[in-house]
């Protein structure tokens, strides 16, 4: 409506048209946006070279998607004694992924697991 003119002119129109563009605009919105993810990787602090290379290539896999990477080392018996075993290990993956992720959460003790929390560059 514009009231400022002279005369007064109002638009009639369909409201409920309207009210399904309005909805249809709404759903074209959020078809757009992207939603990013937690994927979680666990390891071992004694993992071998080849297991921690395929959980690389995931770990490069989910941060090219654009999701945040939860690193999980669990410790089981007398590995809790070795924390610096799993130190290493995260300090590893931080290094090799140094150039697509930084670091959201540093290491830290969570009961008996060592958490890190990466998310993309």
């Amino acid at each position: 409506m514009a009231s400022n003119a002279s005369p007064p002119v109002c638009k009639i129109l369909d409201y409920g048209k309207l009210k399904y563009e309005d909805q249809k605009r709404k759903a074209e919105a959020r078809k757009k946006q992207k939603t990013i993810d937690v994927k979680e990787i666990k390891m071992r602090p004694g993992i071998e070279s080849h297991d921690y290379d395929v959980k690389m290539r995931a770990m490069n896999r989910f941060l090219g998607d654009g999701d945040k990477v939860k690193v999980t080392l669990r410790f089981r018996g007398r590995e809790m004694a070795h924390q610096d075993l799993g130190m290493n290990v995260l300090n590893r993956v931080r290094e090799d992924l140094e150039d697509q992720a930084k670091v959201e959460q540093y290491p830290r003790m969570d009961g008996r697991q060592m958490v890190m929390v990466l998310v993309p560059r």
